[in-house]
């Protein structure tokens, strides 16, 4: 008889997250904003003397995406802060590598986004138009990411990314900092939005 493959990771919470069947009840913010500030953007190829991490490309997600929707409630500007969350406990893929993994990889990421969309009053599957102005400030993101950290050209970056909304990025820079001031922040930034839904 063939051994079961173990498909649970034990958190530091102590909860036991099963990867495969996830419920809201094993996800706890403290273990998401642990595991994304220390996973890193780029597979770690980025300049500066800390590795540019999920949690701090979140929090820049969340920036954008408000700055574009103004008027966007409070969920909205929630499911932009966790819109990588699964990537807390299956990592952050770049996109060629995701396309040679294959749809086992976007099965994964589907049903840890739906068990965390539960765990703090968000739709399973988030309406089109929101999943849409979350993708275009992670575009942008990804923009300034390349252009700042990652070494592209702006020509370059411009052919994968799309040229940013003007007058978007004003007063914005990326920011290198210790994965525990960018978890810190990750969390207090939860919190509050969490309180403005309510």
């Amino acid at each position: 008889m063939a051994r079961q493959v173990r498909a649970w990771q034990r958190m530091l919470s102590g909860r036991r997250l099963d990867l495969l069947d996830p419920t809201p009840m094993d996800i706890e913010i403290e273990d998401i904003a642990h595991g994304l500030s220390f996973v890193a953007r780029w597979n770690g190829q980025t300049r500066g003397d800390w590795p540019y991490s999920v949690a701090e490309h979140a929090l820049l997600v969340e920036v954008l995406f408000t700055r574009a929707e103004p008027a966007a409630p409070a969920r909205w500007r929630l499911a932009a802060l966790l819109h990588d969350a699964p990537e807390y406990v299956i990592g952050d893929m770049i996109s060629p590598v995701k396309a040679a993994v294959g749809p086992g990889y976007g099965v994964l990421d589907e049903r840890l986004t739906a068990a965390i969309h539960l765990r703090y009053g968000l739709p399973m599957v988030l309406p089109a138009e929101v999943k849409k102005a979350i993708k275009r400030a992670d575009r942008v993101s990804a923009w300034m990411e390349a252009v700042e950290i990652a070494g592209f050209t702006r020509a370059e970056a411009d052919k994968l990314f799309g040229v940013p909304p003007a007058g978007l990025l004003a007063g914005l820079a990326i920011r290198l900092r210790p994965p525990m001031q960018v978890r810190a922040e990750f969390i207090a930034r939860h919190k509050e939005l969490l309180a403005a839904m309510k």
